[in-house]
């Protein structure tokens, strides 16, 4: 049966059941979720998760046409109404008084307002400092790769994936070095403000890493006010854009607080998810992995891998939206003040769009029309940075490694409980060391 005729069937007795009592707060589910993305998609593409308070559109056609009308789908409403839901008066409170104030996050908002921050913030990713950058990021990467390869066996996540984001940005950044454990903290701490699976004591906790968070790049950002440097601090803080009008355009304090937490925190955790899950697939596909290796030298095939690995296993799973009027999604009508998870994980599953979509195939026609970088104009700003390390982490890993496997059982990978992401918590694999 092809995957077109599969999506007009009927849903089975089962597919039912777990349509009716499915939800994302599901830890098994979040680890685990195709079924559900696909009883979704062809029962109920627009779902509501009682237990979420949201509902999950799942169909590509559906995601993209929602993120391109950013004014009646709000991402600023959306994601500030999802951040501590349930606890954000609290939640601010403790960042007014203990962390240097509440700084919403001035990315994470609608046109026009957004329009102007993101050309702000463009100043932090041009393609000229961008293409700069692989040569010192192929220099962390196979720093990274030989510490580990001789041992035959590591945690690709912990020892090599959040290590190698967490460098690359802190470099950009212009900051110390020694930062991995607590940029891992402060990164865990801010993707549960939107994760929706905290308690209120979880929250309280998290909350005050990101006051500490705070505190430090306060400290840093008044230090590039009076002595700029060639990194993204300096960038944001000294950002300015000429107007139509001949107005020039600067951040205020609050905003650049927030683009730089931002750049931090978006800046490692969604690259390192990404990487984590290559080597999944790398240690759980054979067939994969040997055609990286057959391949390791074209510079095309690399491209399309990375796009294929985005799309089969992105590594945010859903960002939030508000409806701003009643509106209809599909056939699905929504009231005015509907909160809306945007599920990317279903959109790059979606068997209309992708034929066999479980199959790992860098010849697809439409390999770029995958969603995992959002799309409209909150598409990811650093989707070309993100771009470079995966494919030069790809490229080094098969040049390094060989008979990657799992050192654990599939069923003992345990997941971040977050419905932002979609991130492995530790992924330990054997291997052997290639001659480099």
């Amino acid at each position: 049966m092809d995957s077109q005729t599969q999506a007009k069937c009927p849903l089975s007795q089962d597919e039912q059941a777990l349509l009716a009592s499915g939800t994302l707060k599901d830890e098994a589910i979040l680890a685990h979720p195709h079924d559900f993305y696909s009883v979704m998609r062809r029962g109920d593409p627009v779902h509501y998760d009682e237990q979420l308070g949201s509902w999950l559109v799942t169909r590509h056609e559906d995601i993209s046409a929602v993120q391109n009308d950013p004014l009646t789908f709000s991402v600023n409403k959306g994601y500030h109404t999802q951040q501590a839901r349930g606890m954000q008066d609290e939640y601010q409170d403790i960042l007014r008084r203990e962390g240097g104030g509440y700084f919403p996050d001035a990315i994470m908002s609608d046109p026009p307002y957004h329009t102007r921050i993101r050309k702000l913030m463009e100043s932090a990713f041009t393609a000229h400092r961008v293409k700069e950058l692989e040569p010192r990021i192929r220099e962390i990467v196979i720093d990274l790769l030989d510490s580990v390869t001789g041992k035959g066996q590591a945690d690709s996540v912990k020892d090599i994936a959040v290590p190698l984001t967490i460098r690359v940005i802190v470099e950009q950044l212009g900051l110390e070095h020694g930062l991995e454990e607590k940029i891992s903290r402060w990164s865990v701490a801010v993707t549960a403000q939107i994760g929706r699976m905290q308690n209120r004591e979880q929250m309280i906790e998290n909350a005050r890493q990101i006051c500490d968070l705070q505190h430090y790049l306060i400290g840093k950002m008044k230090e590039r006010e009076t002595d700029p440097r060639e990194d993204m601090i300096s960038d944001i803080v000294h950002a300015k854009i000429a107007m139509d009008d001949g107005s020039v355009e600067v951040l205020t304090f609050e905003e650049a607080v927030s683009l730089i937490r931002a750049l931090l925190i978006a800046g490692n955790d969604t690259t390192a998810t990404a990487i984590g899950n290559m080597f999944y697939i790398l240690a759980t596909r054979p067939d994969v992995a040997q055609a990286l290796s057959d391949n390791v030298e074209d510079d095309r095939f690399l491209t399309r891998f990375v796009e294929e690995l985005l799309r089969i296993e992105p590594p945010v799973r859903a960002l939030s939206r508000m409806t701003t009027r009643e509106v209809t999604i599909g056939e699905t009508t929504l009231p005015e003040g509907a909160h809306v998870l945007l599920v990317y994980g279903s959109g790059n599953d979606d068997e209309t769009v992708f034929p066999c979509p479980r199959d790992f195939d860098v010849s697809r026609g439409n390999i770029g029309r995958h969603v995992a970088f959002g799309g409209g104009p909150h598409r990811c700003v650093g989707l070309s940075l993100a771009r470079m390390e995966i494919k030069v982490m790809a490229r080094e890993i098969i040049r390094r490694m060989a008979d990657i496997k799992l050192a654990i059982a599939p069923e003992d990978i345990r997941y971040v409980p977050t419905v932002a992401t979609r991130t492995i918590e530790s992924l330990p694999i054997t291997f052997t060391a290639r001659a480099a």
